[in-house]
């Protein structure tokens, strides 16, 4: 079997780390953040749309996120299903990281591509940026709240209406005491099936 461990511990390394944990403080050097993006534009690409699009907060223009979210949230949300907490949320995690990655969607031209494949190419591009950053011990967290998908947010984006924003990729290092997250998954050869011709039973 060829060696497959260096890629296999970065996969199975790689975690959810939230904004909560990350020091805002800490720079991300700009060549690292080059390396993500570079990463991500070599994800499969059905009929090379590459329809993955990246908008980047940093600095003050974080808070200008933060704002657009809560007010989305307000206006979108019926008032009894408004939660304080999630408001607040919204308002505070653009901040704890030092800088956040809108994950668009630019959907292609050629409509025999369907939707579904242009957001998994998406998907696909959003990992390869996600392992770089744990190989680089990079925290990263892709969070997709509800009101992403209004017209608001294609708005804010610079988004066409067949577009999609798909997510907020936060970046950042861990605070100092804080540990890398722990994780577990079920057994795969739970998940396996093995299909098996009916007619070789014959």
């Amino acid at each position: 079997m060829p060696e497959l461990l260096p890629i296999s511990e970065i996969i199975r390394n790689r975690r959810t780390v939230k904004p909560a944990v990350m020091d805002a403080d800490l720079e991300i050097p700009r060549e690292l953040i080059d390396e993500l993006f570079e990463n991500a534009n070599w994800a499969p690409t059905h009929g090379f749309t590459e329809p993955w699009r990246f908008k980047v907060f940093a600095e003050g223009e974080r808070s200008e996120l933060a704002q657009t979210l809560q007010d989305l949230y307000t206006e979108h949300t019926p008032e009894d299903q408004f939660r304080e907490d999630k408001w607040e949320k919204l308002g505070r995690n653009p901040l704890l990281a030092p800088l956040v990655v809108a994950i668009c969607m630019r959907r292609g031209d050629n409509p025999k591509i369907p939707v579904t494949e242009e957001i998994e190419a998406v998907a696909c591009a959003v990992q390869n940026m996600h392992l770089t950053a744990s190989a680089a011990g990079l925290g990263a967290f892709w969070s997709s709240p509800p009101i992403l998908d209004t017209d608001g947010m294609r708005n804010f984006l610079g988004l066409r209406d067949e577009d999609y924003c798909l997510g907020l990729f936060y970046l950042g290092w861990l605070k100092e005491g804080e540990n890398w997250p722990v994780s577990s998954r079920q057994p795969v050869q739970e998940k396996v099936e093995w299909i098996v011709s009916k007619s070789m039973g014959k």
